[in-house]
């Protein structure tokens, strides 16, 4: 029973700086319950006491999804904490972990082994990039700066290291962990590991720059705060149109170079309400400053959600489709084999885009590209759009599904992640979120908001942003440190079957 109490506790520990991101510190620290409850007990038992960590956590993480699907929610949950279970089971069949007295193979162990959970959670079944440990710490600046050397993958394994480090102390207290000479090798690595880190994130943070640009541009984002239930009423597209259409009068007021409008702010599809987008040209043209829209585009009988840029002219400039769908939110995965799917999640049915489209402003050579709702929680579309020239990048989003929850911030956090591990600029624009300018150093700023709230508003902000995009190792070399997590891991494994053999 205490078992089951240290892997509850785990849950809601880990799931407490999802649900408000100034609570970062209890990541440092709430898988140590959990690693206590694994020692000393059978790979099965590791692998419920671990599924029960995951099911907490899940259902504290994402219990804003009820909104959307309940049955979904559930399927969800209980699919996702099999990656907890998983690593529970690996942990106690590795019985070299969790001898009486502790090898030093167990602390760069561990947390390889959750890197490795992470990354394959973000990519099976198309992926599901949300929550992971490190964007725990999406406000605590310098020590996430070290994701633009290995990616969120680098916070994920300095905390669960650090979960690790705590736990052998706590033991030692005990009488068991590492011997005193191997505490002291430990303790010296960690010790030097966590000090780069942070000194490094410091560095990151201080106002000099190697790559300066006195080039800068002005941005405007539009929150319309549109509620999801009239989002698609009948009658309600006029109103719809009228809002944006005012607010982006009033964002011109700021002489932008641009006016961002958030994911599907169009009311009507383009190729089938032609009225409505005609008076939307008609309004970038009225204003004389460029547009990017969310929209529904129909082809004949293919949905596509795009992003669209319209001209000071009130032209058609490029188009972006979604390159990245979401399961069961904008595709029903395997709908032919298993119908029955559909009623899962009865939301919409588009067909993904095909190409990395760069967007470029008139009379300048800036280019930027477009990641459409959880797009940003993929960290390789925002790394190739970085590698073809984009100068920054934009979130159009719509998290007003989620009603007034947690899950917007939850997603600010992917982009904060994304602007620091490319080190570009990022703005977002949300129907309902944080419309906000995030930096290359992950500095949030330019919120859409009245008083302390910034969700479920009405509003626009014009800010300058500066396009200082510096070269960053994880923008060039990708997921190398995962890669490293899997060698290492094995290669350890290896050593000690032969050692001991």
């Amino acid at each position: 029973m205490t078992q089951v109490i240290s892997a509850i506790i785990s849950g809601v520990l880990l799931a407490l700086p999802f649900c408000d991101g100034r609570l970062w510190i209890f990541a440092w620290f709430g898988f140590v319950p959990l690693l206590f409850a694994l020692r000393g007990v059978s790979p099965k038992r590791a692998f419920l006491f671990s599924y029960i960590t995951g099911i907490v956590f899940w259902a504290i993480t994402i219990y804003w999804l009820v909104h959307v699907t309940l049955l979904g929610q559930i399927i969800l949950i209980l699919y996702l904490s099999l990656y907890f279970g998983a690593f529970g089971f690996i942990v106690s069949r590795s019985k070299f972990s969790f001898t009486f007295h502790l090898s030093p193979f167990t602390f760069f162990f561990i947390p390889s082994l959750w890197v490795l959970l992470e990354y394959l959670r973000a990519h099976l079944l198309t992926g599901f990039g949300w929550a992971f440990l490190g964007y725990s710490q999406y406000l605590n600046l310098p020590i996430i700066q070290i994701a633009d050397i290995a990616g969120v993958y680098g916070v994920s394994f300095l905390l669960m290291l650090t979960n690790v480090a705590i736990w052998e102390m706590l033991l030692r207290v005990k009488g068991q962990g590492l011997r005193v000479k191997e505490r002291k090798i430990w303790l010296f690595s960690f010790f030097v590991l966590f000090v780069f880190s942070l000194g490094y994130g410091c560095y990151k943070l201080s106002s000099f720059t190697l790559y300066p640009s006195p080039l800068t541009l002005k941005v405007s984002v539009i929150q319309g705060n549109i509620p999801q239930e009239l989002k698609w009423a009948p009658g309600m597209k006029g109103v719809i149109l009228n809002r944006y259409l005012e607010l982006t009068r009033g964002a011109a007021i700021d002489k932008p170079d641009l006016i961002i409008w958030p994911e599907s702010s169009n009311p009507g599809f383009v190729g089938e309400d032609e009225g409505i987008f005609r008076e939307i040209l008609d309004s970038a043209a009225f204003v004389k400053t460029p547009v990017l829209i969310g929209t529904v585009i129909k082809e004949e009988n293919d949905y596509f959600n795009s992003a669209l840029l319209i001209d000071a002219q009130g032209e058609v400039a490029g188009r972006y489709d979604k390159l990245h769908l979401v399961p069961f939110g904008e595709y029903i995965p395997l709908k032919k084999m298993l119908p029955f799917l559909e009623v899962v999640v009865p939301i919409g049915d588009f067909t993904a885009g095909k190409e990395y489209t760069l967007l470029g402003l008139q009379r300048t050579e800036v280019r930027f590209a477009v990641l459409i709702c959880f797009e940003d929680t993929v960290s390789k579309l925002s790394r190739e759009f970085v590698k073809r020239g984009a100068d920054f990048l934009v979130n159009i989003t719509n998290d007003g599904w989620y009603k007034d929850t947690s899950a917007p911030y939850q997603h600010l956090s992917a982009s904060v992640f994304r602007a620091v591990e490319n080190r570009i600029p990022l703005v977002r624009a949300a129907n309902t979120g944080v419309s906000c300018f995030i930096d290359t150093k992950g500095r949030i700023s330019g919120r859409v908001a009245e008083g302390n709230k910034d969700t479920f508003i009405t509003g626009y902000r014009s800010r300058e942003i500066t396009l200082n995009k510096s070269p960053s190792i994880y923008n060039f070399a990708g997921d190398w440190f995962v890669l490293c997590c899997v060698l290492g891991a094995c290669c350890g494994i290896i050593t000690k079957i032969f050692t001991k053999k």
